[in-house]
């Protein structure tokens, strides 16, 4: 049998060392926690590192796949998404009479984008335009290869965790077409999933002011 020897006094790692390992590793924690954790899990990103990472839009991602596993599985019971574009109806001409008279917008500050994305069955995936208030933006798209539950929404910048705004929504459904106006700035746009046992392409085409394109 053989004997360990025990390490001496004078091996043993002193109380201000440990003291100093222990803050390092609070601090290393609470960094992770902040520019990692935060903005990839609940879409909180206080250093805007995390956007710059890529890791906002993988926590954006989460919170709406899981208002979209809830919105499933509640009873079919939405009809009123009929209101939400009477809504907008409402607020688009009181925004076009303060924007227009300042400043006339050119025609080429009207974008228009064409883009197309594949889910595979059960995915679930987002397109969102970058767009200020009071702006409008137009669009239309199909779903080829099978139905897809979808939702239009909109988040301001640096919203709260879980906040967002609805422009309409549908299930099982081939395509859409209408037009938003932005009620604040923010990135707006549609989140599709795929929901049948083989893929789908979604085409999407969108005109208006808007700034950029995020996917």
């Amino acid at each position: 049998m053989f004997n360990t020897p025990l390490p001496t006094v004078n091996e043993l790692p002193s109380t201000r060392k440990l003291l100093r390992s222990t803050v390092i590793a609070i601090l290393v924690a609470a960094g992770l926690l902040v520019t990692v954790v935060m903005p990839s899990e609940y879409a909180i990103d206080p250093t805007g590192l995390g956007r710059a990472l890529g890791l906002t839009q993988m926590g954006e991602l989460k919170i709406i796949l899981a208002q979209e596993a809830l919105a499933d599985t509640a009873p079919p019971q939405q009809a009123p998404s009929a209101p939400a574009p009477a809504q907008q109806v409402a607020q688009v001409q009181p925004v076009a009479k303060s924007v227009a008279p300042p400043v006339a917008i050119p025609t080429s500050a009207l974008k228009t984008n064409q883009i197309t994305v594949m889910l595979k069955p059960g995915e679930g995936k987002e397109i969102k335009l970058e767009v200020l208030k009071g702006r409008t933006v137009s669009y239309e798209w199909t779903a080829v290869g099978g139905p897809v539950n979808y939702e239009t929404h909109g988040e301001p910048y640096n919203a709260k965790k879980g906040y967002f705004h609805s422009y309409g929504k549908g299930k099982q459904v081939k395509d859409n077409q209408g037009e938003f106006t932005a009620i604040f700035d923010g990135t707006h746009g549609w989140f599709w999933r795929n929901r049948s046992n083989s893929d789908v392409t979604i085409s999407l085409k969108a005109t208006g002011d808007y700034l950029s394109v995020k996917q």
